[in-house]
């Protein structure tokens, strides 16, 4: 893990994430499961659902992290795109009934902010170096 960037952000942002799910229910007692207002964990806005996807991401990238670089790469990658894409319609979410995930505008900077970090590792690092071809 420690020769491999994609392994290692994997594996720390899966444990993060998975913190993070759990933290979340301690403060959503008494909170719609897929409320538009949810309740603060520091500066950030969760509800249930909410909670339910960090544990989801969480175990993915983590399991991820365990594996291998290969999967890392894909997760971090996919996980990257999937933030980047609710990074940005969360900006337009945020007084919508539409809001199902409790967003508000530090969770749509933290996801930006996750999604340049994972895309940025899962496609620059860990490249694999092309075996040279033979002469005939």
């Amino acid at each position: 893990m420690r020769t491999s960037p994609n392994r290692l952000i994997a594996t720390v942002f899966g444990a993060v994430y998975l913190l993070v799910g759990l933290l979340g229910f301690v403060v959503t007692s008494g909170v719609g499961f897929a409320a538009t207002e949810g309740a603060n964990l520091i500066i950030f806005e969760v509800n249930p659902l909410h909670n339910v996807i960090h544990l989801a991401i969480g175990a993915a990238l983590l399991y991820a992290g365990l594996q291998g670089v290969a999967m890392s790469k894909s997760i971090n990658t996919a996980v990257g795109a999937v933030y980047l894409l609710v990074g940005i319609v969360g900006l337009f979410l945020l007084s919508s009934p539409l809001n199902i995930i409790a967003l508000n505008g530090p969770d749509n900077v933290l996801h930006l902010a996750s999604a340049v970090l994972l895309l940025g590792v899962g496609l620059s690092m860990d490249k694999a170096v092309a075996p040279a071809r033979a002469r005939v």
